[in-house]
């Protein structure tokens, strides 16, 4: 039981007369799950024997005492309690007084008072705690105040609410309230940018016991009490706490293929077994990759009530040093040199957005934030990835916090690529994209089972204007954009994308055209790999030096066919990188004798299963 002296109602208001009449003690509080409550705080599909609502919107509870309420002679008050040490002053201890004439941080007022019982009206503060909170009945009695005694049946959660217009995640669009908190399933986009698939999920954030897990995960993360009301902070500290990397947060990245310790990433449908698993064995769950960082991610911000969605960038880059330029090195040969190459660019990622203002930025930077749980770098020595404004990120203003420079290179970067100059041994560029990374964004259509495209949300159209302007902004807020140009080119070089099955020859294809006025002599180094979606390479399974003669103002097409010996590749499902979970990605790098330097593409394309191998797992 708590201690008389730190409950006191004087902590909250004047002293209360004692009213002699009064029962020395109420005889019962009701405070559970009701018709009255959960459907009006849209927290009826919480599976829980426990009241659950949300801050700024008033609920009610009933006290029974031992004869009829006199308000004129009788005086009680509610109090709320969240915390080891509760301190007014702090917001973890809430007297509540139905008079008319005491001031609460939570108002209160009697609804109905019939015979013995009094039903009682409480709006807890829009910017209060969020959590799970002690319930007490404080009474005035000629002996002093007595309370309820300790029931942890009448425990109290309060939640954040995106329907009131006082708290930060008050989200106006009913249809994306309906979405992004109360969908308990939904999709996440993966592969690639024009072949996409849907991966489902059950987010499971109603579930019995998950509400409590993931108050676990703040507990774990040691969040002090008083910061989890403020749902930037709430996000952040969610975002180191659901990757292992620092301090034994809930998922163990697994990159590699080998699973044999935990469950592979693409085995999990849910997010309940996770949660579940962790709050009970208080050890990191394994395995997960970017979906499941972002799936379960999605479920910790729905339950607590904040709005939140799983997006998935397309060509999505991983900038290691921040310069807004992934740098791609190849060697002599044309393949990519896995040494000196430290950027990296996913075929995709998932990441997640949740809605709420930010009083810590200018007008304007509120709504949708992009958080990151998956641990690709730190932020202030930390594994963890925003909240960072979309509107923040779409008009370059990067210097605002949090790890909007990262973000903000996840869909911008140019990518280029280097070769060395045989002449003298530097690094120069042959190719410079621009419009690769950040291709598509894309995220669930509130109450559909459809995508929806947000691109433009994050990013101006390419090469427009705004773009332009938008880029020089990053640069003025410490976003280093090297200037990377490569020589002017007169021979062209392309592959033309493919489809290929499982079993099937398929023919290499090479597209030259030689837009000088003189003969060009050309080099070409061909190099075939299997890629996983972050980008990093695995076996080699072609690799071809032919050399190409272009006359002038001629184009050319070099094939591979009928046999192996000339660049003719079957794929069968007994070959070692048919197994590997990723897409099949060719380079060409084309040294023409008469420049000095050349050309250089990557292209990818998908390898998918024949009928007549159905049984085999391939993409």
């Amino acid at each position: 039981s708590l201690p008389p002296s730190p409950l006191s109602l004087s902590l909250s208001c004047p002293p209360l007369s004692p009213a002699p009449s009064l029962s020395p003690a109420p005889l019962y509080l009701s405070l559970s799950p009701d018709e009255v409550n959960t459907p009006q705080h849209s927290t009826h599909l919480y599976a829980s024997d426990h009241l659950i609502v949300r801050r700024g919107q008033e609920f009610q509870l009933k006290v029974t005492f031992d004869r009829p309420y006199k308000p004129s002679d009788d005086q009680f008050a509610v109090e709320f309690v969240i915390g080891g040490s509760p301190q007014y002053s702090k917001g973890t201890y809430i007297p509540v007084s139905v008079a008319k004439d005491r001031q609460s941080p939570w108002a209160g007022r009697v609804v109905d008072s019939t015979d013995n019982v009094v039903t009682v009206g409480i709006t807890p503060a829009p910017d209060c705690i969020v959590g799970k909170w002690r319930t007490y009945v404080a009474v005035v009695t000629p002996y002093g105040i007595r309370r309820t005694r300790r029931d942890e049946s009448r425990d109290l959660y309060v939640l954040f609410n995106a329907w009131a217009t006082g708290d930060s995640v008050f989200l106006d669009d009913a249809d994306e309230r309906e979405e992004c908190v109360l969908n308990e399933v939904g999709v996440i986009y993966h592969g690639a940018y024009d072949d996409m698939s849907e991966r489902p999920w059950n987010f499971g954030q109603f579930d019995y016991g998950v509400l409590d897990a993931c108050l676990f995960i703040m507990d774990k993360a040691a969040m002090p009490i008083t910061n989890r009301g403020d749902a930037i902070k709430v996000a952040r500290k969610a975002s180191a706490m659901l990757n292992s990397h620092d301090d034994d947060g809930v998922l163990v990245g697994n990159w590699s293929g080998d699973y044999t310790y935990g469950v592979a990433p693409t085995s999990w449908t849910g997010s309940t077994e996770i949660l579940l698993n962790y709050s009970s064995s208080k050890t990191p769950v394994c395995y997960a990759q970017c979906w499941v960082y972002a799936a379960v991610f999605n479920t910790f911000l729905r339950c607590l009530g904040i709005p939140a969605r799983v997006v998935t960038n397309f060509f999505s880059a991983h900038d290691n040093d921040g310069n807004l330029k992934t740098d791609v090195i190849l060697d002599e040969n044309g393949r990519i040199d896995k040494h000196r190459t430290k950027d990296s660019i996913w075929n995709y990622h998932c990441w997640n957005e949740c809605y709420m203002s930010r009083p810590d930025l200018p007008q304007g930077f509120g709504g949708w934030q992009a958080v990151d749980a998956t641990p690709q770098e730190t932020s202030d020595g930390i594994y963890r990835c925003g909240p960072a404004s979309v509107q923040a990120i779409k008009h370059g203003q990067i210097c605002f916090p949090f790890d909007a420079p990262f973000l903000f290179a996840e869909v911008n970067s140019d990518v280029v690529f280097y070769s060395r100059n045989p002449r003298d041994g530097t690094l120069e560029p042959v190719k410079v994209n621009s419009s690769h990374v950040g291709r598509m964004v894309v995220t669930k259509v509130p109450g559909q089972d459809a995508r929806r495209d947000i691109t433009d949300q994050y990013k101006f159209p390419e090469g427009s204007p705004e773009e332009r302007t938008v880029l020089e902004k990053a640069e003025e807020y410490g976003c280093h954009r090297e200037k990377a140009t490569p020589p002017e080119a007169d021979v062209e070089l392309d592959m033309p994308l493919m489809e290929v099955r499982v079993g099937d020859d398929f023919e290499l294809k090479l597209e030259f055209n030689n837009t000088s006025d003189q003969a060009r002599t050309v080099d070409v180094y061909v190099s075939g790999n299997v890629v996983y979606y972050t980008g990093v390479t695995s076996s080699e399974f072609l690799f071809k030096t032919p050399r190409v003669i272009l006359d002038p103002k001629k184009g050319r097409r070099v094939e591979g066919g009928g046999g192996a010996e000339e660049g003719s590749i079957t794929f069968r499902p007994d070959n070692s990188f048919i197994n590997i979970k990723g897409k099949q990605e060719r380079g060409a790098l084309g040294h023409v004798h008469e420049k000095p330097l050349g050309h250089c593409g990557v292209h990818s394309f998908k390898v998918v299963l024949h009928p007549l191998f159905s049984e085999y797992n391939a993409i």
